[in-house]
């Protein structure tokens, strides 16, 4: 048996008589066209592993050994779903690996050590509604940073990935975000796309990273920055900076301390951290 003598998705889910599960938002991603589009997007992976969090029932990770990539670990928190993935792995020749835990919680670089010979791989996933931009902080901040990730989020929170300053969904995200990689929405997908259908739209972001990496102290400092300064937006920087240095740390930076957030731009956030640091 090969994967194309499977049976659609839609049949598998019936036979194990499965539903999604609302607590860990999950909405499947069936239409094999679209995963199938998503993996062409991410790609090429000229020959290194891929990392899918939160496969699900594989629509998706379908798509992904079908692609030149050498190894398909998937990291599965919900054990109802192993039984299918398993399906898939036995069709697989090898290529597709499954692990059972926590997104959060796993470690990238262990698991392509043990299992794809390197540190260096690609995350492709549709991640979980509830878990999506506490794992895209995992990976920009974190001690691993993806070859590149491509990534489903719900749509406003990828115009906030890839927002830029003026934009209204421009904020903390975005700065940090595009202070590691270069981010753009590749594909956007309506809730009708998924089963059963979410009460929002979605959409696809490609994170590519930069050249340089700012430092784990940089990024540390940058989290607190963007955190105060957005955290009060409507505010001059001389006042919602003030409890980490207000004018003074602006005037270090070369900020102007009379503008918002709003409009400062990738580069002078990264002044003002390190100045804080």
């Amino acid at each position: 048996m090969t994967l194309d003598d499977l049976p659609p998705l839609r049949e598998t889910l019936a036979a194990h008589d499965l539903l999604a599960r609302k607590s860990f938002g999950q909405h499947f991603l069936l239409d094999l066209n679209v995963t199938g589009k998503i993996a062409r997007l991410a790609g090429p992976f000229e020959g290194r592993a891929v990392i899918e969090v939160g496969p699900g029932p594989g629509g998706l990770t379908r798509a992904l050994l079908e692609t030149d990539a050498s190894k398909v670990i998937v990291v599965e928190k919900d054990p109802r779903f192993i039984p299918l993935l398993e399906e898939l792995q036995a069709v697989s020749g090898g290529k597709l690996v499954i692990v059972e835990g926590d997104g959060l919680a796993v470690d990238e670089t262990a698991l392509l050590a043990e299992h794809a010979g390197s540190v260096a791989g690609h995350l492709v996933s549709n991640l979980p509604y509830n878990v999506g931009t506490p794992m895209l902080i995992k990976w920009l901040t974190g001690p691993w940073l993806p070859f590149s990730m491509t990534l489903m989020f719900q749509k406003e929170v990828a115009e906030r990935i890839a927002a830029r300053p003026g934009d209204d969904a421009y904020g903390r995200l975005a700065v940090i975000a595009q202070a590691v990689c270069e981010a753009r929405v590749v594909m956007d997908l309506p809730a009708r796309a998924f089963t059963p259908p979410p009460k929002v739209a979605s959409a696809v972001v490609r994170l590519d990273p930069k050249p340089v990496r700012p430092s784990p102290a940089l990024l540390t400092a940058l989290e607190k920055i963007t955190g105060a300064a957005f955290g009060q937006r409507r505010k001059m920087l001389r006042s919602s900076l003030k409890a980490v240095g207000g004018e003074a740390l602006c005037l270090k930076a070369d900020v102007d301390p009379n503008a918002r957030a709003e409009v400062i731009d990738g580069a002078g956030f990264l002044r003002l951290a390190e100045a804080a640091a």
